[in-house]
């Protein structure tokens, strides 16, 4: 099979990255708010399961969090990154099934943890413009919320 994409193609950067769930449940909420909400098209994607929880030190995803430091640090020095974004969501089953935490617990974790895993980005890429948000849902929408660093 052959597919021809229609979308005008277009080479700039813009020098931001967004590290989210792989959820795909919540892929076009995400594309959303990084496109319409903090006017990001074009950013550079990170998804794995849990997104920025492998970045704050729990012991059941020390393997992702080497795989994803590399590719920031690549994406740092080859695709010039200014900015960063950490996106975490409620309900997410990296947290409910590997870590096994439930509510209320859960959420206060998953922001705590986007936290830690600002201060872990900035660490290691040496970047300031580093964003965190918890997106909860909502009746058929997905709200995203600030999470202050």
């Amino acid at each position: 099979m052959t597919f021809n994409s229609q979308l005008p193609y277009d080479s700039s950067r813009i020098h931001a990255a967004a590290l989210y769930c792989s959820d795909g449940r919540m892929g076009e909420h995400f594309d959303d708010f990084l496109q319409n909400g903090l006017s990001l098209p074009r950013y550079d994607r990170l998804c794995l399961p849990g997104g920025p929880a492998c970045l704050a030190a729990h012991p059941q995803a020390h393997l992702e969090q080497q795989g994803v430091v590399d590719e920031l640090n690549f994406l740092v020095e080859v695709h010039r990154l200014k900015r960063v974004v950490l996106i975490a969501h409620q309900g997410c089953a990296f947290y409910t099934n590997r870590l096994e935490l439930k509510e209320p617990r859960l959420e206060l974790v998953q922001r705590a943890d986007l936290v830690r895993a600002a201060a872990f980005v900035h660490r290691v890429t040496g970047l300031d413009n580093i964003d965190a948000y918890f997106a909860r849902m909502g009746e058929g929408t997905v709200l995203f919320e600030r999470v202050e660093a």
